[in-house]
């Protein structure tokens, strides 16, 4: 029995530069495992560690998704090995692309039982991924996962959601978005990262037929939200009462409420 961590490995934002003209440059930003994805692999191996199944990584991009810095940084995490697709032609890949390409690893995969993946990824956060991803199977889909016991197959899953928790008993298999806060993910050390260098990454080819199937999107500009200027008005609020009343009559003439 297998349980799958879908992980990105992705320029990190803070790498990135803005242009005079507000654009967003990521050509300088350096590659690393998406921030979110420590935790859904640090809550597979818990569930690994307690149904006896091997825990698999798996990841599609570029071609430095195959670098040895690459499967270094997520082996050292807790997998048991790492299959990837490393083809220039996912590089900036849509979520509905990237979806796509996953599912086809995902079904090269003897005896899969669960997915997991990030809350997002740490370059586009659309969240879309972990649902295009289920559609793509056949499986159902819950994100804002907390928490996971069981056996993979025979799980109980506790979700966060806007009005408060929901428990969930999930037979077959299933993808499961973790929650950012789900668990502490554990820091590699020395010792990790040595082991890393000894366990197994398999690279399979771009399906292009069942990647190509799915209409690419073109990022043509990527900004920052627009600033808007502030109107600097004071309300005296030595009477709560009239206070309150001025602030509704301001954010309705802002059109805020």
């Amino acid at each position: 029995m297998k349980i799958v961590v879908a992980y990105k490995w992705a320029p990190n934002p803070q790498d990135a530069s803005v242009g005079s003209d507000g654009s967003v440059d990521f050509s300088r930003a350096k590659p690393a495992l998406s921030e979110y994805d420590p935790v859904a692999i640090e809550l597979g191996r818990r569930l690994a560690d307690a149904s006896g199944a091997e825990l698999v990584g798996v990841s599609v991009g570029g071609t430095d998704v195959a670098s040895a810095l690459a499967k270094k940084a997520v082996l050292s995490r807790g997998l048991d090995r790492a299959v990837v697709t490393a083809d220039d032609a996912l590089v900036g890949a849509d979520s509905a692309r990237t979806a796509a390409a996953l599912a086809e690893v995902v079904r090269g995969l003897d005896d899969v039982a669960v997915v997991l993946t990030g809350d997002s990824s740490v370059d586009v956060g659309a969240q879309l991924v972990p649902t295009l991803l289920a559609a793509q199977l056949g499986w159902p889909a819950l994100t804002n996962v907390t928490a996971v016991s069981g056996t993979a197959g025979d799980l109980t899953v506790e979700r966060a959601h806007e009005g408060g928790s929901q428990v969930l008993h999930a037979t077959g298999p299933v993808v499961l978005a973790a929650a950012t806060d789900a668990v502490v993910p554990r820091v590699p050390g020395m010792k990790d990262i040595l082991a890393a260098g000894k366990r197994p990454t398999d690279e399979v080819a771009l399906d292009a037929a069942a990647a190509g199937a799915v209409a690419a999107v073109e990022v043509v500009r990527t900004a920052p939200p627009e600033l808007r200027a502030r109107r600097g008005v004071v309300i005296d609020g030595s009477d709560a009462a009239a206070a309150a009343a001025q602030l509704v009559a301001a954010l309705r003439a802002d059109a805020r409420i």
